[in-house]
Parts: C-alpha cells; structure tokens; sequence
C-alpha cells in the first residue's frame, strides 16, 4: 500500500452507511482520511463528525442550515468550509483532492454525484440503489468511460464480488449463476391470503434487524431483493435467467456464487454493514472492520428455502422489470416509492404496493429519449411516479 492515505470522500455521512463508514475510516487513522462529508439536513451531527474528523469541506442541502453550520465551526476553531447544494455534491465527488467516494446517499439525489465520481475515475464505493437500478446501461458506460473502480458496498453485492476472481473479464466463463440470500421478512411463514390485512406497523417489524420505515416494508414485500437483483445484473453482466434468489433466515451467507463446475463459493459472516466498507475501503487487502467474530458453533444448522412468489409478488417483478425495455427498473422504482408511502398512510392495503407497481409498469413504457441521459431519466422517473399517484385515485 501505499505510504498516502486514502482521502474518502462520505456522501450521506449521517446515514447508517456514512456512520460505519466513518467508523472503520476512524479505526484506521494511517490509511484513510476522511476528506469530506455531506448530509441532506442533520446538521448537528454532521457538526459532530466534522468535530471528530476535520474534513476539509462539508455539504448540506439547506443554504440557512450550511451557513449556520459554517459559523459553529468557526466557533470551535475548525476550519473546514460548508458548501451547498447539488452542483456541490457533484463537485465534491469529481475533486482532485479526493481519491475514493462512499455513495450513500438515498434516493435520487445520489445519481448526480455518483455519476460525477465515475466520470472523474474515482474509487466508487456504491450504497447507492438508484444508481444502477434507475441509471443501469447509462451509469455503467460513465464508470467504463471514466476508468472508474466501482464496488459494491450492499452486503450481498460484496458478498458476490469477494468470491469473484478480480479480473472481470473471466466472470462470464467462472459463473453459471448467482444466488441472493434474502432473510424473509416479518411475513416469511404468513399465509399469502391473510396479508391484504397487514398494518405498517407489522410490516415494520422486522425480525432482525430495526431499519428505517421504506426499507422494512420493502424487507416485507421482498422488493429489496428484487431492486439487488437488478442491481447484479449491472454489477455482475448477469441475465436475468442467471440470478436467483433464496430466503435464508439467519443472515449468515450473505450470498453466493454457483460456478460452472458447480462449485458453489460462498461469503459468511456475522450481520455487520463494516465488513462489506472495510474491504470496499481497503480492496484488495484486507483490513479489521471492528465486526464480531462468526462464531459457527452457535449455529445447529443453517436454514434455505425459495420464495414463495404467491407471498411475495414484488420479486417477480423485479424480473418482469430486468426482461422488460430499458429503463423499466427506473419505473418499478418509482412507482414502489409511491405505492409504499401510500401504504405507510394507509391509503393502500400491502398486497396493493405489488398491484399497484405491476399496473405502472405496464403503462409506462420508457422511451429512448428517457434513458439516453441524466435529465431523461429523471424525467421517467417523475412521469412513473405522476402514474402511480394517479393510479391510487383510480
């Protein structure tokens, strides 16, 4: 390695991802230095990291809040500046001064600067769903016109890219197909026919882990897997007939990938988001991520089964989507988005946010014009989500 440390740049560095990011940046003070980091609008603790790891520069949404932010910094003797806004984001992600970016940032805000990193060649640690499932071909011609080195942070992603030989070229002639693990959910064992009464509270009890609202429902109807699913397929040159799903309730094989001889190789360990950053950070060596130890003894067996696609409509879409036009996962996207806020509201049962998408993506039909660039694509994805919305009055 060398003797420089690698200057990270963390977007969304008060989210969960950015937390642990920092985390294993902070165990590792030779080798990696944080940069920058950027927050939406919890500015009090972007003040805090910014306490703990003096960036050089900061970044929030809210022009008032970056100003305010700026003035507490100079309070305390820090002297890192507060930028503002997208085109600072984008900025950010592309500097001269950076050498690897933490896309973590939710949503379709984090298109921007994740095309941005790419374009600039950066080390890209993508935590970043919209990128691939909403960018796809666009987002995968800047990573390869930009000589950037793009790796997976989601832990099946790494788990799949750990097993992987490093040349890319060989993946084709290694792999005959890959296979997600995906807990299952609060609704793994519930009959299909009693969950048009689920409430949002128990689709948001999830039975390992505590996550965020949007997340634990998509957790519930498996759309998570199905949004991973079209993410490896970018990742990973995989059709859709070649990336399987299985539910495996401990969250230990984190997933796998079957070779053409059949082998199947295999990434374990415990339910840790620091283990997929720390070899995303340190690739192609191998640093400590601050994770506890697998303890294999402490499990009699381990458990796999399929999904059963009565319970869990949203995964064959998923499919539906890969199969379909280009663009047609920006689509799924978007109308989930909506469909799973209206549910959160109760304004739509939970067997209606599968409904509700498979309706979408049969009436929307993106265009080329729509996937050809950044502002087409988020162009699709408004017209999607114009349709969703409609669709719920109807």
């Amino acid at each position: 390695m060398s003797s420089r440390r690698l200057r990270v740049c963390v977007l969304g560095s008060t989210g969960s991802i950015g937390k642990n990011t920092l985390d294993v940046i902070a165990r590792h003070p030779d080798r990696f230095e944080a940069v920058s980091l950027t927050a939406h609008g919890r500015a009090d603790l972007l003040f805090e990291q910014c306490l703990q790891h003096r960036p050089r520069w900061a970044c929030l949404a809210d022009p008032e809040a970056a100003h305010a932010l700026q003035a507490r910094l100079r309070a305390a003797g820090i002297s890192t500046e507060v930028l503002v806004g997208p085109a600072a984001l984008e900025a950010l992600a592309a500097h001269d001064e950076v050498d690897a970016v933490m896309a973590a940032i939710v949503g379709a805000a984090g298109l921007g600067p994740c095309l941005a990193a790419a374009r600039a060649g950066k080390r890209l640690l993508l935590a970043n769903k919209e990128a691939l499932v909403v960018g796809g071909a666009y987002f995968m011609r800047a990573v390869a016109q930009g000589g950037a080195t793009l790796l997976p942070v989601d832990s099946e992603h790494s788990a799949i890219f750990q097993c992987l030989p490093e040349a890319r070229h060989r993946w084709p002639e290694v792999i005959d197909h890959l296979v997600l693990t995906a807990s299952g959910g609060p609704f793994r064992q519930r009959a299909p026919e009693s969950l048009g009464a689920v409430t949002p509270e128990e689709a948001c009890a999830h039975p390992n882990w505590v996550m965020g609202r949007k997340i634990s429902v998509d957790s519930a109807t498996m759309m998570n897997k199905g949004l991973e699913l079209i993410e490896a397929h970018w990742l990973f040159q995989m059709p859709a007939d070649r990336l399987k799903v299985l539910i495996h309730p401990q969250s230990i094989v984190h997933s796998m990938v079957v070779c053409r001889d059949q082998s199947v190789l295999a990434q374990m360990g415990t339910p840790d988001m620091r283990v997929p950053i720390a070899f995303a950070l340190s690739f192609p060596e191998r640093i400590e991520s601050g994770a506890s130890a697998l303890n294999l003894l402490d499990f009699s067996a381990l458990q796999f089964e399929s999904p059963d696609m009565r319970r869990f409509p949203a995964l064959g879409l998923a499919w539906q989507a890969l199969r379909g036009p280009e663009g047609s996962a920006a689509v799924l996207n978007a109308a989930n988005e909506v469909a799973v806020a209206a549910f959160l509201d109760r304004r739509l049962p939970f067997t209606g946010i599968a409904e509700l998408v498979g309706r979408c993506l049969e009436a929307v039909i993106p265009s080329s014009a729509e996937t050809a660039d950044l502002e087409g694509l988020l162009s699709l994805d408004q017209r999607a989500r114009r349709a969703a919305e409609a669709a719920l009055t109807h």
